[in-house]
């Protein structure tokens, strides 16, 4: 593959982690919104681009048996605030009748093609975004079941929704940094995700053209 990739990730810190000189790297700033607006603008100011991917750190669902260090690719990034919370369940936005897009309910697809060169070990599989991050049990497990995803981020679907929107393929790409739930049970080991997010920064970079 060789393709002109916009990379956006939320902090310096991980754009300096992934150590990409010929991939076009921008920092996003965290969260939804931030991630939205400026993959935007990268896109229409400093395309053209061949696809845009969201890459950095996540957190591992309860479920996922993920560690620090594993790296995860959507299949699929999931919105899991965006609907309404009923006495007798959640409604995404697209059962009160108001679709996201034109894609199923709150789960933005992905394009495949931008992340088939990356190798294994590698896990595949919904990526949430979310609003508030899982630092209760109890928050956890509703995202979880909410969405079936492995891992929990910030700004995925966010990327990759703009994208789509503007006609051009998007991906996710996560490093797991830490595992969710109850925060002071937490486990975090952030050097070993920083060590991985540079190696996939790598693997970026021999997959880009500038």
């Amino acid at each position: 593959m060789s393709a002109r990739l916009l990379i956006v990730a939320a902090t310096s810190k991980e754009a300096e982690a992934l150590g990409c000189s010929k991939a076009h790297v921008i920092v996003s700033g965290i969260g939804r919104t931030n991630a939205a607006a400026a993959t935007t603008a990268a896109l229409l100011e400093e395309g053209p681009f061949d696809g845009a991917l969201s890459v950095g750190i996540a957190g591992a669902l309860p479920g996922s048996m993920l560690q620090s260090g594993d790296m995860v690719v959507a299949s699929a990034c999931m919105y899991v605030e965006e609907g309404l919370q009923t006495p007798t369940g959640f409604l995404d936005t697209a059962a009160m009748g108001f679709p996201l897009g034109d894609f199923a309910g709150n789960s933005v697809p992905t394009e495949p093609r931008l992340t088939a060169f990356l190798p294994g070990p590698l896990h595949r599989g919904v990526i949430a975004t979310v609003a508030t991050c899982s630092g209760t049990d109890a928050l956890a497990a509703e995202v979880e079941r909410r969405t079936g995803a492995l891992a929990e981020a910030m700004e995925g679907a966010a990327v990759v929704h703009a994208a789509h929107r503007l006609g051009i393929p998007g991906g996710e790409v996560r490093v797991i940094s830490n595992s969710t739930g109850d925060r002071e049970r937490q486990r975090w080991d952030m050097a070993r995700a920083m060590a991985a997010l540079h190696a996939l920064g790598a693997r970026l970079e021999a997959a880009a053209r500038g």
